[in-house]
């Protein structure tokens, strides 16, 4: 193996393969989506996110790697603000919140992780935090969409499990059918087991992590 130089190009030389050396323009305008690639931290995000001219969009990092997706459609949208009104005041009776999308990180996986979930419930204000800790959390919701299906029902329901986080709930939603399910999952062991769940003209009924009484049809937009 040998060097061959042609130009200013330096080629390295195996028999007769050819294979130009990666090349660094220090020339070349700073992209944080291309140059931070395995990277991302929250300290990096409070730096660059959002992205400049990029349409709004919901940050996640899985191990540095930054995951950038649309925002949820309206039936999700929907589906979690009407859980947000119902949760806020047991929540507050309790000394804790109720909020739509946060930054949760995710520490005791990895210092380059961090989830957004559609909605979750704090055990005290956040008060104008950015980054919250998992064992802030109290319950952390996901709206299920077709992009995110097997994240929503595989992936992040173990994530959140991993963190530590106490109740998960995952709502899913088919708005072409008129159809809703909401299941309320509890962390015992280290594992998600079914606490509670109803389909839409049932009761979906709860008296932890705090009272909540409702018809999953009440969270489909009409």
């Amino acid at each position: 193996m040998g060097t061959v130089m042609e130009g200013n190009t330096a080629f390295l030389v195996e028999r007769s393969a050819a294979v130009a050396a990666p090349s660094f323009d220090p020339h070349a305008p700073f992209d944080p989506l291309v140059d931070l690639d395995g990277l991302w931290t929250p300290e990096l995000a409070e730096r660059y996110l959002p992205i400049p001219g990029m349409p709004p969009a919901k940050y996640e990092c899985l191990d540095g790697k930054l995951i950038v997706s649309p925002y949820e459609g309206s039936a999700n949208v929907y589906a979690a603000d009407e859980l947000y009104l119902r949760m806020r005041t047991p929540a507050r009776r309790l000394g804790g919140n109720a909020y739509t999308t946060l930054n949760v990180e995710m520490p005791k996986i990895s210092s380059m992780r961090w989830a957004q979930p559609d909605f979750a419930v704090l055990r005290e204000p956040a008060r104008g935090r950015v980054w919250i800790s998992p064992e802030a959390v109290l319950l952390i919701g996901e709206c299920v969409s077709r992009s995110s299906r097997r994240n929503d029902y595989v992936d992040k329901p173990a994530e959140y499990a991993k963190a530590g986080i106490p109740y998960f709930m995952r709502v899913d939603i088919a708005r072409e059918r008129e159809r809703v399910s909401v299941e309320l999952l509890r962390l015992e062991d280290g594992i998600y087991r079914d606490h509670a769940k109803a389909l839409d003209g049932q009761t979906f009924e709860t008296e932890l992590p705090f009272p909540l009484s409702f018809d999953p049809i009440e969270l489909l937009e009409l």
